[in-house]
């Protein structure tokens, strides 16, 4: 079974920084595309980054850019959130997710095979 687990989560001063982990198992891990997803209480859930199979394109929202780095270790199957210069606006479950192939829509959530079950960023 393909399973997704993610880490890092927490509470953090606006200003600050995290680093989300999302450990992949389950399916050859490089051939995938990989993003991350953040959804806050009575919001639509949001397209943060997404990265191309093997650590190649990224992508980001314009929401974050310049601000937060998608990378991936295929080592040790994990992909990496780095988020610095933290806003208030930032809080919410992050996720991630992973696709056999990249979705046209990415950041609109349609066309990810499989999520992990999230982990909560708060900024204050």
């Amino acid at each position: 079974d393909v399973q997704l687990v993610e880490s890092g989560g927490g509470s953090v001063q606006a200003g600050g920084s995290l680093r989300l982990s999302c450990a992949a198992s389950g399916y050859t891990y490089s051939s995938y595309c990989m993003g991350w997803f953040r959804q806050a209480p009575g919001n639509e859930r949001e397209g943060v980054a997404t990265i191309y199979a093997g650590g190649g394109r990224t992508y980001y929202a314009d929401s974050v850019k310049g601000r937060f780095t998608i990378s991936q270790d295929n080592a040790k199957n994990t992909v990496y959130l780095q988020m610095n210069s933290l806003k208030p606006d930032d809080s919410a479950m992050y996720y991630c997710a992973a696709a056999r192939r990249f979705p046209v829509n990415w950041s609109d959530g349609s066309g990810w095979d499989d999520w992990g079950q999230g982990t909560q960023v708060t900024v204050s």
